[in-house]
């Protein structure tokens, strides 16, 4: 099954859509610290790529305040409606909505943060990390968390973990090391195992240009 595809991803996530907060909320406290690993500082933008249902706005507005700004790209319209209506809901008018896949997305000013949360695809496509990464301040801080294989010593969990998974990724290639691309663009990124192995959490900073 190694490098296995789905073809419409969108179509798995009309039926995940209802219900991805309460799956989702099981790992609010790993997202909480895949959060503050981004430094956030008032008057931030941060991009939540693959943001779902905005169920981090939150914990990312409490960061940056009401002069910073959040932008969510999400690719399914059933999540990004959802998102939509949490951020109408709450009144989050520093919140900005963008429904694109990460390749093609695109917003009006450079940010100071991106965040990369449980989206396997997006972090084994060069194409949407170097779109994303083209629309960054130099020094920009970077932190992702998602699924890895667990050990060898694990083994069973491997086809329990792909079991879980199948209907949010295209593609299984890379779970040995999820975060090899993002390490490409990212010197010195740091990484750490989470869930007994099965997951991990990768921070850095982009290198800013040397003052003359």
């Amino acid at each position: 099954m190694a490098g296995m595809t789905r073809t419409d991803p969108t179509a798995d996530y009309r039926c995940l859509a209802a219900g991805y907060d309460r799956s989702a909320r099981r790992t609010m406290a790993l997202r909480r610290r895949t959060i503050e690993c981004l430094r956030l500082q008032p008057g931030d933008t941060v991009v939540d790529a693959g943001c779902g249902t905005g169920l981090g706005f939150e914990l990312l507005l409490a960061a940056v305040g009401a002069s910073g700004r959040v932008i969510g790209i999400e690719s399914s319209p059933e999540m990004m409606a959802l998102a939509r209506q949490r951020a109408e809901a709450a009144g989050w008018h520093n919140v900005l909505l963008v429904e694109s896949a990460a390749e093609s997305a695109r917003w009006p000013l450079p940010a100071d943060a991106l965040l990369l949360n449980y989206v396997h695809d997006i972090l084994r496509s060069a194409e949407a990390l170097d779109a994303l990464f083209a629309q960054l301040r130099p020094g920009a801080r970077v932190a992702a968390a998602g699924i890895k294989h667990p050990p060898r010593w694990l083994d069973p969990l491997r086809l329990y973990r792909r079991f879980k998974s199948r209907a949010c990724y295209r593609r299984y290639e890379g779970l040995d090391r999820p975060w090899d691309l993002l390490q490409q663009r990212v010197p010195g990124l740091q990484v750490e195992p989470t869930l007994f192995g099965t997951g991990f959490v990768a921070w850095g900073s982009l290198v800013a240009p040397v003052p003359e």
